[in-house]
Order: C-alpha cells, then structure tokens, then sequence
C-alpha cells in the first residue's frame, strides 16, 4: 500500500473516531443542564493567523466564522446567553491598519447578522455591550440596524461586547449611582450589590454561570469584572479560530461536573 493512500486511511479512521466522540459528548452533555448564560474571550485569531503564514485580518475573519459556527452549538445544547468579548477599548492601540481592517469586518458582519435568516428563525436578539461612541460612524450605524432588526426577540441572547472595558463598565456606573445620589433621587445607604448591577450594561441579564477562554491564556483580561464574581472559568489552549465543536461541549461537560459538586 503506498504511503498517501495508508494516509488517506488514517485520515478517515482518526474522522469517524472524532466524529463518534463529538455524538457522544453530546449525548452526555444533553443529560444534564445547560449553563444558562455563557461568556467567552475569543483569543487567538492572530496567532492562528501567523502560525499559517496568513496576515491577522485573516484570522479575524475566521474567528467570525467560528463564532457563527459557535452560535449553533450553543443552541444545541440549551444556552440561552452568549456573551462574547470581540474588541477590548486596549484593542485601539493596535496599527491603524488592523483597526481599519477590524472595523471593516465588523460593519459587514454586523449589516450580514441583520439579514440572517437563522437569527430571525431562531429570534436570536443581538446586542452590543461596550463604549459604543467611540466606534466610527459606520460600525455604530451597522450595529443599529443589527439591534433593530432583532430588538423584538427574547428566545436567544447574542451580547458582543466592542470597545468594552470592564473597568470602564464600573466606573460608569459609579458615576450614574453618584448623580442619582447628588440630585436627591436616592440616598447612600440604598446602595447595594442589585442597585448596582442595574447600571451595568448587562442589567437584563443574569451573571455569566461559565466564562470560557481560548489560546492557552489563563486570565480574565478586563472581562465582565463584577459579572464573573461566582462564574465557573475554563482555560482551553486552543486559538480561537481552532476552536472545535468537542472543545465546547467539553468546557459544558466541566461545568456541568462542577455545578453538580457543589450542588451537594
């Protein structure tokens, strides 16, 4: 048997193995519940991109593409939530070309995820989380239609957050608890944990039960600061474009372990 056709053989083995793995991780994780709402910092696109010789735009492009597939798995297994960090207010001080590139990417996308047929069917509401003013004009007018066109559904939440920092997220709150204080409309000692969370940009939602991240790093980055306090976190190191549909159903797996532990 020449070389490429035992290849060939090994290749379709190693499929059906993964693919009889992935039906059954599936099975596993469909037995138990579903985290709610999920979280992910989607790292890596660069480095995906660099290690095949390809330039960074390219390994946005993919992480988009990934994220699309992401969205479908999500709603497989019963999250209802997904939160995503695609752009910290940090990412700016990349090159002028890379942003240009990004924002590019972001205007189609977002003009793409206002047409799609498989947000509406699913009533999939898209939100943008993050300091949007500081986007150009034309992103913050392809993230409106985006919102617009799904501001009616609640079966499905897809939060990306952009120009988000969640320093920033705190400290805008505290600057809208302080005027309501200043102009008499509350009194200090009404302050608590709930009042607070009302003026996070997350205020309709409940807390992330898992965040995950991808490329290995083992942090949280500026992410959801005061959202992840009780959060389960999983590490995987894996780039984000590489992300594989087994990865995911692994990280829900853990969760679903966990939360079952400490449910004791």
């Amino acid at each position: 048997m020449s070389s490429d056709s035992s290849h060939h053989r090994a290749g379709i083995i190693a499929d059906t193995a993964y693919r009889q793995y992935e039906k059954r991780l599936l099975k596993e994780v469909l037995q138990n519940r579903a985290p709610e709402h999920v979280a992910i910092i989607m790292d890596g696109n660069r480095r995906f991109a660099r290690e095949l010789g390809l330039g960074p735009e390219e390994g946005h492009k993919e992480g988009r593409n990934k994220l699309e597939e992401m969205l479908n798995w999500a709603m497989e297994v019963g999250v209802k939530i997904l939160t995503v960090y695609a752009f910290s207010s940090e990412n700016l001080n990349r090159t002028e070309e890379e942003i240009d590139e990004l924002m590019k990417l972001f205007e189609e996308s977002f003009y793409r995820a206002a047409e799609d047929e498989r947000v509406h069917r699913h009533q999939i509401q898209i939100r943008v989380l993050g300091m949007v003013e500081i986007l150009p004009e034309k992103v913050r007018k392809a993230i409106k239609q985006a919102e617009d066109r799904t501001k009616g559904y609640d079966r499905y939440h897809l939060n990306l957050a952009i120009a988000y920092s969640g320093r920033e997220e705190i400290i805008q709150a505290i600057r809208e608890i302080a005027g309501r204080v200043k102009s008499g409309k509350i009194e200090v000692g009404q302050i608590d944990e709930k009042m607070f969370s009302q003026h996070l940009y997350t205020k309709e939602f409940p807390d992330p039960d898992l965040i995950l991240r991808t490329s290995g790093e083992v942090r949280v980055s500026n992410f959801l600061l005061w959202q992840l306090a009780y959060s389960e976190l999983y590490f995987v190191d894996v780039c984000w474009p590489g992300f594989r549909k087994i990865d995911f159903l692994r990280a829900i797996r853990s969760y679903q372990q966990r939360a079952r532990r400490y449910g004791k």
